[in-house]
């Protein structure tokens, strides 16, 4: 029984799928062997025909030159993209749309309309060495000063720096009434103090980096102040909710390419005789990775039209917790069972389940951890009780 997708939405599913078949996942292996990039002269052709699907900025309203997708056809092109390994499918951009929202017109022309045609590109600076998941215990300090800010701190995780020009970063503002409030600031990646300390290596094989970057008494404007002091944390609960829903997705996107990929290589591979798909062993692993696949996708869906609808955001706040819980966890059991099928082959770097065995792992950590959505889940339980979170 197939998700009760409106036509347009499966439309548009179909040509997703069909630009990653065709235009992603053929440069899979020549990407994990050449640090994640594209073939010579192929992400300019790409990020065209990305453009031309409707998928850049396809979060961001279609009058600001977004795509303008509801959130399910998003869910619907993230379950797509993550069907791709290398984080080839990160050539369809997704700008934090709470931003865009909250930018003043000087602030719209300078950083957010260019991203959103893709003429520049944004990083993220809010994780630190000491505050992950735990995003009030960073360190990172604005000090108010004559006309703006002096930021100072240490950033990790810096994801995507190196092809960004500008960052977006959280602190807490040092002195005057809002002294310890949470705020975000655009601030150019070549403006002076900005300096990476280093740039470590990680499981995946993507050409965004991830470094750690400092911010040395760094001037900021007033003007790159993005909202008012203290709406910091506000943004970052937006960004994570939707992030979250879309990491569900993907994850959904990944377990089917998983299914598919040792489905096939079972009935191919023989042993003793005959194909393994025949083994009970066998049958038992791909099962249970199709039945979770399939409620981790009903999960996604569905969430995503709660938020289409307007529904509480408190509720949805928690339910896209339970998603990312439900499908990372999925994804990364499906990915250890493909392996597995896979034997020895499951191995081997040019092979699909060992790239999304290294992939998948950070699903289970990154926009907050597990254990982290577990808490924010039964902090909900306890106070709407278990009828309102899944009734």
């Amino acid at each position: 029984m197939a998700y009760p997708l409106p036509a347009s939405v499966r439309k548009r599913q179909k040509s997703v799928r069909t630009f990653v078949d065709q235009e992603l996942i053929p440069h899979e292996i020549y990407a994990e062997m050449h640090e994640g990039e594209f073939p010579p002269g192929v992400q300019a052709r790409l990020e065209r025909q990305v453009s031309d699907l409707g998928l850049r900025a396809m979060n961001i309203p279609r009058d600001l030159g977004g795509g303008g997708l509801s959130f399910l056809e998003q869910a619907v092109v993230s379950e797509q993209i993550g069907r791709v390994t290398n984080g080839l499918g990160w050539i369809i951009t997704t700008p934090a749309r709470c931003i865009v929202e909250a930018a003043t017109p000087k602030q719209m022309r300078t950083w957010v309309e260019p991203t959103i045609r893709g003429d520049r590109s944004e990083c993220y600076a809010i994780t630190e060495a000491e505050a992950g998941s735990d995003v009030d215990a960073i360190r990172t300090t604005a000090r108010p000063s004559s006309g703006g800010y002096f930021i100072d701190g240490e950033k990790w995780h810096v994801t995507s720096f190196n092809h960004a020009d500008h960052l977006i970063v959280q602190a807490k503002i040092d002195g005057g009434p809002n002294d310890g409030a949470h705020a975000l600031f655009f601030i150019d990646k070549d403006t002076q103090g900005v300096d990476v300390l280093r740039t470590p290596a990680y499981s995946h094989t993507y050409s965004h980096h991830h470094p750690v970057v400092a911010f040395n008494s760094v001037k900021v404007p007033a003007e790159n102040l993005i909202g008012r002091e203290g709406q910091g944390m506000n943004f970052t609960h937006d960004w994570f909710r939707y992030e979250r829903l879309m990491i569900a997705a993907r994850c959904c996107g990944a377990a089917e390419r998983l299914i598919d990929e040792a489905s096939s290589f079972a009935k191919e591979r023989k042993a003793f005789g005959r194909p393994v798909i025949e083994n009970q062993l066998i049958q038992a692993m791909l099962a249970d990775s199709v039945t979770e696949l399939w409620a981790a996708r009903l999960m996604t869906y569905r969430l995503a039209e709660a938020h289409d609808a307007g529904e509480d955001v408190k509720l949805l706040h928690a339910q896209c917790s339970m998603a990312k819980l439900y499908a990372s966890e999925m994804a990364n059991r499906v990915a250890d069972r493909a392996v597995q099928i896979f034997g020895g082959r499951g191995y081997m770097r040019e092979n699909v389940a060992e790239r999304f065995y290294r992939e998948l792992r950070v699903d289970r950590i990154w926009e907050g951890t597990s254990e982290i959505q577990r808490i924010i889940i039964a902090g909900q339980l306890a106070k709407r009780g278990a009828g309102t979170l899944v009734g």
